[in-house]
């Protein structure tokens, strides 16, 4: 089991202790982002002039509609791995079929060429044979 981590952050311009069983670099990451969104927001006209209540809440909205996208992100790119994984394994099933067919032209090449040695040999021997021939009818 992890241990529990306490670390100090600063968001916002106030110090508060973050506690988690995750890294001090994550919790420290999490306080980063949300310094991010108050950066963000403290840019963006009328945020200033709004109640502190409506300001957390606009945060919390802003923050959660990241996530949402976050989330919606990773669901599209589960379904592309998912179909590269199918793709993939269509291109190793074509592949095997692939090596089976070049294995069964090796062996067919193989057997043709034992063939042609032994077509050769008859040829040869025939050729030595009606040499032979000739040379005999010449005598």
């Amino acid at each position: 089991m992890n241990q529990k981590n306490d670390i100090e952050v600063t968001i916002n311009g106030k110090r508060y202790v973050l506690a988690g069983y995750e890294s001090d670099e994550y919790l420290q990451r999490v306080a980063t982002y949300i310094n991010h969104k108050y950066e963000e927001f403290k840019g963006k006209e009328g945020y200033n002039v709004l109640d502190a209540d409506m300001r957390n809440v606009l945060m919390q909205i802003n923050i959660t509609d990241d996530f949402f996208k976050a989330k919606q992100r990773v669901n599209e790119l589960s379904e592309v791995i998912t179909q590269k994984d199918r793709e993939l394994f269509e291109l190793r099933h074509e592949a095997i079929g692939f090596k089976t067919q070049i294995e069964g032209l090796v062996h067919k090449t193989e057997a043709l060429q034992q063939e042609n040695l032994e077509e050769q040999k008859k040829r040869i021997r025939l050729e030595a044979e009606l040499e032979s021939n000739k040379s005999r009818r010449r005598n």
